[in-house]
């Protein structure tokens, strides 16, 4: 994890700080972006690196954003995460090392069959312009 400079925590919010540094987790079915159905572009909240497209978001019925696909392979960082006794892979951001969340292989099977779930919180979202 990169060092947290002080214009960044001045820019995220104490619930921010703890999911994209302590690798905390939202509440379910509390994040802004979990119903978003705007076409835009997701991306890092610490470094604005583009990490989902709209077009890839699913309702899961999790209680978190869901993609099948990331917009590109080198934009995230995948590392197995055996905490509390569980086998999940983290997601995190490859550019600023900022944990978004974790992928599971029981998406949309005639998609990639990933499911990306990713907290909102360490998300921005920039709708598209067309």
């Amino acid at each position: 994890m990169k060092k947290i400079g002080k214009k960044l925590l001045e820019k995220l919010s104490k619930e921010q700080i703890d999911i994209c540094f302590y690798k905390g987790t939202e509440a379910p079915f509390s994040g802004k972006y979990l119903h978003n159905k705007e076409k835009g572009m997701y991306h890092c909240t610490v470094c604005s690196n583009a990490l989902f497209s709209s077009d890839t978001k699913f309702e899961s019925g999790t209680g978190w954003p869901s993609f099948y696909d990331v917009v590109k392979k080198g934009n995230i960082k995948l590392l197995k995460d055996e905490t509390y006794g569980m086998h999940r892979t983290e997601v995190l951001c490859a550019n600023c090392e900022t944990h978004l969340g974790h992928v599971f292989d029981d998406g949309p099977q005639d998609k990639t069959g990933l499911r990306y779930c990713i907290n909102s919180l360490a998300l921005d979202f920039k709708k598209s312009s067309a």
